[in-house]
C-alpha cells in the first residue's frame, strides 16, 4: 500500500542573545536556529512507460507500455508487429508491452532530509540620548542569513540504457523478462541492472541586510505625525541538482529535469507617514478620530539564470540576465464620525494598495523536461483540424527567463462597531477588490494550442500539412484575474462578573468567515473571462480552490485570576467549507470553460455532461484544554545594604531613580519543585474529533480530495508542555 501520509520526524534547535550596552539607547541581539527534517514517502512500484526506445522523431517508440526485440529469449511472440531502427540497424519489435515491478522492487521510495539554517544580528537603540526632539525615535540594523538545504534518494526507478541493453540481451541469465505477470520476479542481476537508485540535491540560500528609523516628526493639534522609512538588501541564490540519470532523461517512473541555478539580488526602499487630523483629544462633530496613513516601496531587481545545454529535444539555452524595477503606493483612512459615549466605537476605514509580486526563482530558469502528448480521444485537440488523431508529438514544459512580474491594484472598505449597549460585543466586516494583472502561471498545453497566435513561437506546424510537430509549455504571463470577497467577524466576550454573583471567568465567543463573490480570469486579451468563483481550480497556479463560503465559530473558557480556575482556558472550534462545482470542465469534457457543466446548445454541448457533480461541505471540529501554573513566589530574603523590598536604588544617567531587583533568590531556585512546575502550561487538543473523511472530488485525479482545502489527516490529538523561564 502507498503512504498517504508520509513519515516524518523533526529536530529543531534555537538560541537567541539580547544584551543592553548603553541602557536602552543601545542593544546587540542575535538568534539562531537550525531544524532537521525528514520525510519517508512512497509511491506504488514503478510502472514501464514510456518505451525505452525511441523513433526518429525523438519519441517513444511504442505509445503504450514498452517495446520488447523478437530476439528476446523469453518474448513469447514470434511475428513482430513494428520495426525499430536501433543504431542503424533494423530491429523487429513487439509493441505495447506492460509491466510493473511490483515483485521485483516493491514500492518506489522517496526519502528527503532538509536542513534549514537561520542566523540574525543585529543593533537596535532609541536615539533620545541626541535630544528631546528624538525622544520616540527608533532604528535598527541588522543582517539575516538563512540557507534550506534538501537531499533526496529516490529508490526503485528504471534506467531506460539499463533496460534496453536488458532487452537487447540475449542471455537468459542476465536477460530483464517484463512477461512474468503479477507474481513474477526477475533474476538479481537483471534487477541490478535496470533499476536504480537516484540521488539529487538542492540549495536555497538568501543573505539579508536592512536598516529602519522610525519616530515623530512634529506635532498637531490632533497628535503627533509619525513616520517610517528603511533600507533592504537582499541576494537570492537557488541551485538545483538532479541525480546524472535525470539531466541525461536516462530514467522511467522518475520526472527527468535538467540541472539549473538562478540568482538575484534585490534593493529596495520604503517610505510610510501617519498623521492624525482629528482625535479623542482634538476633534469636532462628525471627526472624532480621522488620520491618514501614506506609503510607498519601491524594489529593483537584478537576476542572472544559467545556461542550459542541449539534451534530447530540449535546445541549447543561453545565460540570460534581466532587470526590473517597481514602486508602488499604499493609501489608507480611518475615522471615527461619534464619540463612543454617544453609540458605542464605530470606525469606517478603507484603503488602496498597488503590489508587486517578482516571479520565483523557480519559475524563471530555463531548465526543462521532456514530455509527450497525443492527439485524440481525451488527449490533445488540433482546432484547425490539421493534426491527425493519434499522432504523438514531443512537448518541452521549462521555466521562463523573460517572465515579468505581477502586478495587483486592490482597494478595501468596512467598518469595525463595539455598540454601547452590549459590552463586549465588537462587529466588523470588510469588502475587498483585487485586480491582478500579468499573472505567472503554468498552463496546459491545450492552451497554448487553443489560443496559439496569443503565445507566437510556441507551437510549432509542418510547413507543408500544417501538422502540428510540437509545443513548448514555459510558464507565462496570463491577463488578468478580478477577485472579489467580504471578510466578517463577530466577537462577543462575556464576563461573568457583570452579573454580580462574582467571578466565574470568561467566555469569548468568535464567528469568521469569507464569503467570495467574484473570481473572474482572462487568460489572454482576446479570450474571454472565465468565472471560476465557487470552483475546484486546476491547470493554473491559482493557489487553491474557491469555494464561496469558508468560515469558523469557536467558543473559548478562560478560568477567574482569583480562583482555583486560574490559568485554566478551554475551547472548541468548527471550521466549515462550503460545497463548491467539481472540475467539470475536465469531468465534462465542455469545450467551453465559461459553461463547464453543459458548454452550452448545439456543437458546444459538453461530451459527459452527466459528469458534472458538487463537491459537499465539509465541516470538523477541534478541542483544546491547557492549565499554566501561576504559583505565588515566596517572599524575597532582604539583603544587607538593599532596600526593604530586596532591590537596590540606583540613579541613572537621567539623574532618576531606579530600583533594580536581584537576579534569583535562594528560597525559589531551580532545586525547588514549585520553580520547574510554576510558569509551566500543559495543553491537551484533538483535531477533527469526528474523524471526518474529506469529501469526494472526482476532480483530484490522484487521490480524490482537494488537497488545497482538506487533509487525510483524520483526528489527531496532541500533548504539549511548556516551561517559561
Amino acid at each position: 500500500m502507498t503512504p498517504a501520509i508520509p513519515a516524518a520526524d523533526r529536530q529543531s534547535f534555537y538560541g537567541s542573545f539580547t544584551r543592553d550596552i548603553c541602557d536602552k539607547y543601545l542593544t546587540v541581539f542575535a538568534d539562531f536556529k537550525y531544524t532537521r527534517s525528514f520525510w519517508d514517502s512512497a509511491l506504488a512500484a514503478v510502472p514501464f512507460a514510456p518505451d525505452a526506445f525511441k523513433g526518429p522523431n525523438g519519441l517513444e517508440f511504442s505509445p503504450v507500455g514498452i517495446s520488447v526485440p523478437i530476439q528476446y529469449p523469453f518474448n513469447p511472440f514470434t511475428v513482430p508487429d513494428a520495426t525499430l531502427i536501433y543504431n542503424g540497424v533494423p530491429v523487429p519489435v513487439t509493441t505495447g508491452v506492460r509491466y510493473r515491478a511490483v515483485n521485483d522492487q516493491g514500492l518506489r521510495s522517496f526519502k528527503s532530509t532538509f536542513h534549514d539554517t537561520l542566523f540574525d544580528v543585529g543593533l537596535r537603540g532609541e536615539m533620545g540620548e541626541f535630544g528631546h526632539y528624538f525622544n520616540s525615535w527608533n532604528w535598527e540594523l541588522g543582517f539575516r542569513y538563512s540557507r534550506n538545504e534538501e537531499e533526496a534518494v529516490f529508490g526503485g526507478a528504471v534506467s531506460r540504457s539499463g533496460l534496453r541493453e536488458a532487452l537487447l540481451d540475449t542471455n537468459s541469465a542476465t536477460a530483464f523478462n517484463p512477461f512474468l505477470g503479477i507474481s513474477g520476479r526477475n533474476s538479481k542481476a537483471a534487477i541490478s541492472r535496470v533499476y536504480v537508485t537516484l540521488h539529487s540535491s538542492g540549495e536555497f540560500e538568501l543573505p539579508l541586510g536592512y536598516f529602519t528609523v522610525n519616530g515623530d516628526l512634529f506635532n498637531l493639534p490632533a497628535g503627533p505625525v509619525s513616520f517610517a522609512l528603511g533600507l533592504e538588501y537582499r541576494g537570492e541564490r537557488w541551485r538545483n541538482q538532479p541525480p546524472s540519470q535525470s539531466t541525461n532523461f536516462d530514467t522511467i517512473g522518475f520526472t527527468d529535469f535538467e540541472a539549473s541555478a538562478v540568482n538575484r539580488d534585490v534593493w529596495s526602499t520604503y517610505q510610510e507617514v501617519r498623521f492624525p487630523v482629528t482625535s479623542p483629544a482634538w476633534n469636532f462633530p462628525g471627526a472624532y478620530s480621522l488620520e491618514f496613513d501614506i506609503a510607498e516601496r519601491e524594489e529593483w531587481y537584478s537576476q542572472n539564470t544559467s545556461a542550459v545545454l542541449p539534451i534530447s529535444l530540449l535546445p541549447f539555452v543561453p545565460a540570460q540576465h534581466s532587470q526590473y524595477n517597481a514602486q508602488k503606493p499604499k493609501f489608507s483612512v480611518r475615522w471615527q464620525p461619534l464619540d463612543p459615549k454617544w453609540i458605542g466605537a464605530l470606525t469606517l476605514r478603507a484603503s488602496y494598495t498597488e503590489a508587486f509580486h517578482a516571479p520565483t526563482l523557480p519559475d524563471l530558469t530555463p531548465a526543462g523536461l521532456e514530455s509527450a502528448a497525443e492527439f485524440g480521444g481525451e488527449g490533445l485537440h488540433d482546432p484547425k483540424g490539421l493534426t491527425p488523431e493519434g499522432t504523438q508529438i514531443p512537448l518541452i514544459i521549462r521555466g521562463n527567463p523573460n517572465l515579468k512580474p505581477e502586478d495587483a491594484y486592490e482597494w478595501s472598505y468596512g467598518a469595525v462597531y463595539s455598540p454601547k449597549w452590549i459590552k463586549g460585543l465588537t462587529l466588523s466586516t470588510d469588502f475587498w477588490h483585487i485586480d491582478l494583472r500579468s499573472l505567472a502561471s503554468f498552463v496546459s498545453p491545450q492552451f497554448i494550442i487553443d489560443f496559439e497566435n496569443s503565445f507566437p513561437g510556441l507551437v510549432s506546424r509542418d510547413p507543408t500539412t500544417g501538422a502540428i510537430t510540437e509545443v513548448v509549455n514555459p510558464s507565462l504571463n496570463l491577463t488578468r484575474a478580478i477577485v472579489e470577497g467580504v471578510d466578517y467577524e463577530g466577537i462577543y466576550i462575556l464576563d461573568t462578573s457583570i452579573f454580580s454573583h462574582g467571578d466565574f471567568g470568561r467566555f469569548t465567543l468568535t464567528l469568521n468567515g469569507t464569503y467570495l463573490s467574484r473570481f473572474e480570469f482572462q487568460p489572454t486579451p482576446v479570450s474571454k473571462r472565465i468565472g471560476l468563483s465557487g470552483e475546484f481550480v486546476s491547470g493554473f497556479s491559482i493557489t487553491g480552490s474557491l469555494p464561496h463560503n469558508r468560515a469558523y465559530a469557536s467558543v473559548f473558557y478562560d478560568g477567574s485570576a482569583d480562583t482555583w480556575l486560574a490559568g485554566f482556558d478551554v475551547g472548541a472550534t468548527v471550521h466549515d467549507t462550503g460545497q463548491y462545482e467539481d472540475d467539470n470542465i475536465d469531468l465534462t469534457g465542455s469545450p467551453k470553460p465559461q459553461m463547464p457543466r453543459t458548454g452550452g446548445p448545439g456543437a458546444n454541448a459538453a461530451h459527459y455532461a452527466f459528469r458534472g457533480r458538487k463537491i459537499a461541505t465539509w465541516t470538523t471540529l477541534d478541542l483544546i484544554a491547557s492549565y499554566t501554573f501561576n504559583l505565588p513566589p515566596p517572599a524575597a530574603a532582604q539583603v544587607p545594604g538593599l532596600a526593604k523590598d530586596g532591590g537596590r536604588d540606583l540613579k541613572m544617567k537621567d539623574r532618576k531613580q531606579k530600583n533594580v531587583m536581584p537576579i534569583s533568590t535562594a528560597e525559589y531556585g531551580c532545586n525547588n519543585w514549585k520553580w520547574w512546575l510554576n510558569n509551566t502550561t500543559v495543553t491537551l487538543g484533538m483535531q477533527n474529533v469526528f474523524d471526518s473523511d474529506p469529501p469526494f472530488a472526482a476532480g483530484a485525479f490522484e487521490n480524490n480530495y482537494d488537497e488545497s482545502l482538506a487533509t487525510i489527516k483524520g483526528r489527531f490529538w496532541y500533548v504539549q508542555i511548556k516551561k517559561r523561564f
